[in-house]
């Protein structure tokens, strides 16, 4: 299954912890990014490291409103029993599809610059990804539903105007679609891709 060019900055979305009930938005990001870095740089086993944030993400990042609505108009003419397996397909492939890319990185260093409140359920916080001798600057927006001001959540990533929610969803409807809308292909792309 094809992946999301950018995909691998998802992992960033892991780094919740202490910080996950700051109120404000900006902050928010800034501590993400300080405890990815301890999390990314320590001398723990990479396993270990993957056990740590994809428990961190479990809790703090709404991994199921990310499926809902990377399932598009599908979500609302499938069963519940599908849509059941569905959320536990998605939460697998999600965690696995940006844990297997953390070897690729130490300490990100990540600005955050300015943020945007949208209205009430939506703030966006605009961030820059240092260049490296590896990787130019890159600017990445954080998409954060504050319907809950005391418990806000990341509901997308925007990196380089590239929202990673969005062109997971064009790939998904593409899949459900040339299969003659029949979602049981989407779940057996997923399912293939876990035992990979």
């Amino acid at each position: 299954m094809k992946l999301i060019k950018y995909l691998s900055f998802f992992f960033i979305f892991l780094a919740f912890n202490n910080f996950s009930f700051a109120k404000n938005p900006s902050a928010l990001i800034s501590g993400i990014v300080d405890e990815a870095a301890l999390i990314l740089s320590s001398q723990d086993p990479v396993e270990s490291k993957i056990i740590r944030l994809n428990a961190i993400a479990e809790k703090n990042v709404d991994i199921d409103g990310i499926g809902m609505y990377t399932l598009g108009k599908y979500r609302k003419t499938i069963s519940e029993d599908q849509k059941s397996k569905y959320q536990k397909l998605f939460r697998s492939y999600f965690l696995k599809s940006f844990s297997s890319r953390l070897v690729d990185y130490t300490n990100p260093k990540i600005d955050v610059v300015s943020q945007k409140k949208i209205n009430d359920k939506y703030t966006i916080v605009n961030s820059i990804l240092e260049a490296t001798s590896k990787r130019p600057q890159v600017k990445i927006d954080w998409r954060i539903y504050t319907k809950n001001p005391d418990r806000p959540l990341i509901r997308d990533l925007i990196v380089e105007g590239l929202s990673l929610a969005r062109t997971q969803k064009e790939e998904f409807n593409s899949i459900i679609q040339n299969n003659g809308g029949d979602i049981n292909a989407l779940f057996k792309t997923l399912e293939e891709f876990l035992i990979k």
